[in-house]
């Protein structure tokens, strides 16, 4: 958001050795890689669409499972009475900085970001707009991301700051850029064991094309600060002329369409014809603050975010979703190395994981909602409005190979198990979806279901009404006849629902749409295995995935508990064996396949 001035400091201190009691608590895995790929940057994800660990913008937010075990933190973040949206702890290595940059994308147009340091150094230095602060431990500080700033950890230990983002209301703008009282007069956010509290997290969400009047708001905020790089303004008259005729015409499909998704394909033409008009036109066109070229602060944040879908020009996010590949598999039955297997290769767009966040970033689709009491969807789920936000969080979070932006012509692949019970809904969301179902012996995938609710690291669900305690890995219609059950009547339950509800919504698609494959095959002969794969999906079996699957046995899965060995299942023997009968048929099924 842009400030009057590069730096605010907030007249409030914070209990900086409260506060770092609770991050020094977070496990190491707590800890994921920054969205950039920046070297000496990682995160924590604290407040994010649908509460899981994902990068995204997209969708309601909502606290993770490492927020609700950090208390005084959500007294801090509740004690500023404002809506946060994506809020993180971030780390620098020593030695480590963030680029100079400017924030100029659509989150950032009405969303200041308020750091609170935890861990830091005299050595830390924020630079912005030509000034430079060191943030001490236990203060709170706003600054102005229109600039171009950076940070730099010239220490020889990690800094960590807490970092939440909103809009602010009338109050916290009264109170973080008003006259500022004596130091000595700030008040102190002191930790209070006997309050449980929540942070208020937006929930809205965007129509699935942008209102004209929002798109008048951002469109003049960007002629406000059009400048020519140099002496020559000769574009800036035509660049105008253009961006004024796009908010008319936009208004009037508004008018004639409105917002809910009607008349998409008019919506498309009117932002590609103008994209390719401003590609002439903003040459040597910058904005006046931030140097930032004109062209890509349009794309960034207006053009980027019209259609739920993307904004890409006349189509290309409709591209990037061409024939998508979803693993659908019971949980903790090998799709995660199937998955690594085959995102090896630059045949396939990824989110990078397993993307909860894709669904269940909507309200209305997750256990809990109205007619959504488990993981399971149908296909009249899918309305229209869902589909665009669905389609349109895909795109904006697509990655290609090895991190890098995502091409046409590749095919997305998605591996999440809670899929197995959402086959009709994805199939309307992606009418022309393609399906690798893997299945894997009941009785080592019992035993891998039965560890990783014993480890505490597959918690999708931190509460769920009726049970007691946390709810590990897919949750299965009927889940609530489970209650008091021993685990691995659990673990039965959700390798039967999902493998004989995946197998069902298979049998009633058109044959070339989906394939089968074992867990033992993939092992087993993986060359030959994810050749077909291959066919089937209409990827090249290319130099990497020959590189992948030319020795013996493939790499070992990231998420892996402990090392693979045969017979593992018998340490679980009796147990697995009292529930193997009720299996017997699913089982049947699924060698048949083979």
């Amino acid at each position: 958001m842009r400030l009057p001035r590069p730096f605010f400091q907030l007249p409030v201190l914070i209990d900086a050795k409260r506060l770092q009691s609770e991050v020094s608590a977070l496990p190491a895995d707590a800890w994921g890689q920054h969205p950039d790929k920046l070297t000496g940057n990682s995160a924590v994800q604290l407040i994010s669409p649908g509460g899981v660990e994902t990068e995204s913008l997209h969708g309601e937010m909502l606290p993770t499972r490492w927020l609700a075990g950090m208390p005084y933190v959500r007294q801090i973040l509740s004690n500023f009475g404002v809506v946060w949206s994506r809020s993180r702890l971030m780390r620098l290595a020593p030695g480590a900085g963030v680029p100079d940059h400017a924030d100029i994308n659509h989150h950032w147009h009405t969303r200041v970001r308020v750091h609170i340091p935890v861990v830091t150094w005299p050595e830390v230095r924020f630079h912005c707009g030509g000034e430079v602060v060191h943030m001490a431990a236990g203060e709170a500080w706003i600054f102005d991301n229109w600039r171009r700033h950076r940070v730099e950890n010239n220490a020889r230990f990690e800094r960590i700051h807490l970092v939440a983002d909103t809009t602010g209301t009338s109050a916290f703008w009264r109170f973080a850029c008003g006259p500022t009282p004596p130091r000595e007069r700030w008040p102190m956010l002191a930790w209070k064991p006997d309050q449980d509290v929540q942070p208020m997290t937006e929930a809205n969400q965007p129509s699935p094309v942008m209102p004209a009047a929002e798109v008048q708001m951002l469109v003049g905020d960007l002629c406000a600060e059009l400048v020519p790089s140099s002496g020559d303004g000769e574009r800036v008259g035509p660049f105008m002329v253009l961006m004024e005729g796009f908010v008319q015409d936009w208004r009037q499909l508004c008018g004639l369409h409105g917002t809910s998704g009607q008349g998409e394909a008019e919506f498309r033409k009117l932002a590609s014809g103008v994209h390719d008009a401003a590609r002439t036109l903003a040459g040597g066109l910058v904005m006046r603050t931030n140097g930032v070229g004109a062209l890509h602060v349009l794309e960034a944040r207006v053009l980027k975010h019209l259609l739920v879908s993307g904004g890409q020009s006349a189509g290309q996010g409709d591209r990037l979703l061409e024939t998508p590949v979803f693993i659908v598999a019971a949980p903790r039955s090998g799709s995660t190395l199937l998955f690594d297997t085959l995102a090896c290769s630059p045949g396939f767009n990824t989110f990078g994981g397993e993307a909860h966040w894709l669904i269940e970033g909507l309200e209305q689709l997750r256990p809990g909602a109205p007619g959504v009491d488990s993981n399971r969807l149908m296909a009249v789920q899918a309305t229209a409005g869902i589909i665009a936000l669905i389609r349109q969080a895909a795109v904006a979070k697509l990655q290609g190979y090895q991190g890098r932006a995502p091409t046409t012509g590749a095919r997305m692949l998605e591996k999440t198990p809670k899929n197995s019970l959402r086959i009709p809904f994805l199939k309307q969301v992606f009418p022309d979806a393609r399906f690798i179902f893997l299945w894997r012996d009941p009785r080592d995938n019992l035993n891998s279901i039965m560890e990783a609710w014993r480890s505490g690291n597959w918690v999708t669900y931190p509460a769920v009404p009726g049970w007691d305690g946390p709810w590990s890995l897919l949750l299965p219609p009927g889940w609530q006849a489970l209650r008091g059950a021993p685990l691995e009547a659990v673990a039965a339950r959700q390798w039967l629902t999902a493998n004989e509800i995946a197998l069902d919504d298979l049998q009633e698609l058109p044959r070339q749409d989906w394939t089968a494959v074992s867990f033992h095959d993939l092992v087993g002969d993986p060359a030959a295995t994810v050749r077909r794969l291959c066919e089937f999906a209409g990827v090249e079996f290319d130099a990497a995935l020959q590189a992948r699957t030319a020795n013996a046995a493939l790499p070992q899965s990231r998420s892996t508990h402990t090392a693979p060995a045969p017979d593992k299942w018998l340490k679980n023997k009796p147990a697995i064996e009292r529930v193997l009968p009720d299996l017997q048929s699913c089982w049947q099924r699924l060698r048949a396949l083979r």
